[in-house]
C-alpha cells in the first residue's frame, strides 16, 4: 500500500509540481523584498507622492475603502512577472533541455527506406493477379465462370 503511494509520489508530474511550487514560493520572499524597497519607490517618484499611494485616487473623499490603488496592481504584476519569469528560466527550461537530451531518439526513416517499402507491398500485390490456379482475380478479358 505505502509503495504504491510512494510511486505515485515519484512520478514525474507529482514531483515536478512539488518543487516548482516550494522554489516559487522561496523566491516569492526575494520578489516581494525587490518590488518593496526598489519598484514601489521607482512608482512613488513617478506618482509623485512619499509612497504607492501618490498613484491612488479615492473616489468619495475621506472614504477608504473606495480609493482605487493603482500603485499596488502595478506593484503585484511587477511582482508577478519577475517570479514567472525567475521559475521558467530557472526551472522549466532547463528540466526541458535535459527531458529532451535524455529522451530515446525516434528512428526517422528516411525516403529510400519508405519508397523500398512501397516498391515491395506493390510487388506483393501484383504477383497473385499475375496468373495461376490461386489468383484472387481472373485474367484479363475473362469473366470469373471461364476460368
Amino acid at each position: 500500500m505505502l509503495k504504491g503511494f510512494k510511486d505515485f509520489l515519484l512520478k514525474g508530474n507529482v514531483l515536478d509540481l512539488a518543487v516548482a511550487v516550494v522554489i516559487g514560493a522561496a523566491f516569492t520572499a526575494i520578489v516581494t523584498a525587490f518590488t518593496d524597497h526598489v519598484v514601489k519607490p521607482l512608482i512613488a517618484s513617478i506618482g509623485g507622492g512619499k509612497d504607492v499611494q501618490g498613484m491612488a485616487w479615492e473616489i468619495k473623499t475621506g472614504v477608504a475603502a473606495t480609493t482605487i490603488d493603482l500603485g499596488a496592481v502595478i506593484t503585484q504584476v511587477i511582482n508577478f512577472v519577475l517570479v514567472a519569469a525567475v521559475v521558467y528560466f530557472l526551472l522549466i527550461m532547463p528540466y526541458e533541455r535535459m527531458k529532451a537530451r535524455f529522451a530515446p531518439e525516434k528512428a526517422a526513416e528516411d525516403e529510400v527506406d519508405v519508397l523500398v517499402e512501397i516498391r515491395d507491398l506493390l510487388a506483393a500485390q501484383a504477383a497473385p493477379s499475375q496468373g495461376g490456379a490461386h489468383s484472387a482475380l481472373p485474367p484479363t478479358g475473362q469473366f470469373p465462370t471461364q476460368r
